[in-house]
């Protein structure tokens, strides 16, 4: 069974909170806090607001990620994803959408519109080095393996 944490929250929206959905899942879907529908148009974006406000735990994050069906059907995702919401951040929870399909879209108010997954956060230290190891792939990177 995964590890829960609480997260405080102050929901200014009319919505309720973000939820998991099924047992199994691992984002919880978010609604858009607007008060009209929010028409996309073609490779159109917008900052969408939530009306979520959290403190996160120091050691945590939550990661703003797009919906499949949203995707699917409409063609809006979300851009920076995913995106990430540090434990140190206390302003409202946003979600950047665009419109990847050919027409317009609509965001329906209290839509469904991204889902936030909450991931342990590890600090890294840099260590300066003159060298670094060999490895089998060594440099070899953006498709060097080929289509197959």
């Amino acid at each position: 069974m995964a590890e829960t944490i609480n997260i405080k929250v102050i929901n200014k929206s009319g919505n309720p909170l973000p939820e998991y959905a099924t047992s199994g899942a691992s984002g919880m879907d978010v609604r858009a806090d607007i008060a009209e529908p929010l028409h996309l148009a073609t490779l159109q974006r917008a900052l969408v607001p939530t009306g979520l406000y959290m403190e996160i735990p120091e050691g945590f994050e939550v990661q703003v990620r797009p919906r499949s069906g949203l995707a699917a059907r409409q063609g809006i995702t979300c851009l920076n994803t995913p995106g990430t919401i540090d434990a140190d951040y206390r302003g409202e929870v946003k979600v950047i959408l665009v419109n990847l399909s050919d027409e317009t879209q609509v965001i329906q108010p209290g839509e469904r519109i991204a889902q936030l997954v909450v991931q342990k956060v590890e600090k890294a230290q840099w260590e300066t080095v003159d060298t670094i190891g060999v490895s089998a792939r060594n440099d070899g990177g953006f498709g060097h393996t080929g289509k197959n």
